[in-house]
């Protein structure tokens, strides 16, 4: 590595001949006027217009990715970047490279991560579509506050800044757009020092090769994904707690509410929501460990604790006490009816709870053998 640049500028491009000659020229007027040593390395994602040419008029490095995606286009640049410091951001000229100083000073000062706000600053007239200015980012920028803990106003700012040290830590994958969502859930799971620096953002140049829906699911997918609480254990537990509740309450016979009798058909319902969750829990603790173990996830408390105190036999025992209290109830059921001649019997709502707590002794049984196996660590056999 170069030691001697400070700062590397990456730019993506897809097209942009009309603007990527007034992006690479503000940054070198930075470099000029800021005294600082720094290289712009441009990664082309196969333009079909005059683009590379134009940039390469500028003298700048420009690289080729033959793999679309605006991910793939980055890890491309990103892979030939030198510098100490790293600054990334659209070649539409939507953002002002004026405003690299403010990022690279944050960076000399110690943080890891800058990312630039367009709510915390200011967005100028056309520059943002009206429904990804109010629905698409508030809610995706809102999902990942929620999901991931943080008080970031703008993750899908196309302008951030990292050291390269912390570039090397995160690791980043994702080919497509999600690529900036897991760029910031990185930095939040790494523990980088992180900061956020009001921006302005501009009409673009050119044609936009965003598309609303299917980006926005890309980046909802990849918060899911790397959200197993978000995505499995809430859902699953409030299902599940629903579940049981219902069935303990319908046990005793149908009650009023809202007007109704609810009753056994109810009872059904809840004894199916009631597995489904439980099922739901176990795919989350199966998703959760195996992410951990290849490292898309970090440890966190709770995966700790459950470690800490998770044993097969522990598990064993309690899917086995689920087990014999559901066959002790069917056990029951059918000595009453074998006392009755094999008569007329009702005790559905008994029976429905039994099988409940049957299925989900099981599960817990078998769970508990897989859940074991992902926590197996690997020995090398001397």
């Amino acid at each position: 590595m170069n030691n001697d640049i400070e700062l590397s500028v990456v730019l993506p491009c897809l097209d942009e001949e009309e603007s990527i000659g007034i992006c690479i020229k503000k940054i070198q007027e930075v470099f000029l006027n800021e005294k600082i040593n720094g290289e712009i390395v441009v990664a082309d994602n196969g333009s079909v217009d005059k683009s590379r040419e134009i940039a390469l008029s500028f003298g700048v490095k420009v690289v080729l990715e033959t793999q679309k995606g605006y991910g793939a286009a980055y890890l491309r640049g990103l892979k030939e970047a030198k510098g100490k410091y790293i600054i990334i951001a659209d070649s539409d000229n939507t953002y002002d490279f004026y405003d690299m100083p403010k990022l690279l000073s944050k960076l000399r000062e110690g943080y890891d991560f800058v990312i630039g706000s367009r709510f915390k600053g200011e967005i100028h007239q056309k520059a943002m579509p009206w429904l990804n200015r109010y629905v698409g980012n508030p809610i995706l920028s809102g999902m990942c506050r929620l999901f991931f803990r943080t008080r970031l106003s703008d993750i899908h700012c196309g302008m951030r800044a990292f050291s390269l040290e912390a570039y090397h830590k995160m690791r980043l994958m994702s080919l497509g757009m999600e690529f900036a969502t897991e760029m910031v859930v990185a930095a939040l799971q790494n523990g980088m020092k992180i900061y956020e620096i009001p921006i302005e953002y501009y009409e673009r140049e050119g044609k936009s090769k965003l598309n609303p829906f299917s980006d926005a699911w890309r980046h909802i997918r990849f918060m899911l994904l790397y959200c197993p609480v978000w995505l499995y254990f809430i859902p699953g537990l409030i299902g599940f707690l629903l579940g049981i509740c219902l069935l303990l309450l319908l046990l005793k016979g149908p009650f009023l509410f809202l007007g109704h009798y609810w009753d056994i058909h109810v009872m059904v319902f809840a004894s199916v929501i009631c597995v489904l969750s439980y099922q739901l829990l176990n795919l989350g603790v199966y998703a959760h460990t195996f992410a951990i173990g290849e490292g898309f996830l970090k440890y966190d408390r709770t995966t700790m604790l459950f470690q800490r105190h998770f044993t097969l036999e522990k598990g064993l025992i309690v899917g086995v006490l689920l087990f014999i209290l559901g066959l002790g109830i069917n056990t029951f059921i059918f000595i009453e009816w074998f006392s009755k001649h094999f008569g007329a019997l009702y005790r559905i709502r008994e029976s429905i709870l039994a099988m409940t707590l049957l299925v989900i002794g099981l599960q817990t049984i078998f769970s508990s053998f897989f859940i074991d196996l992902l926590l197996l660590r690997r020995r090398k056999v001397f």
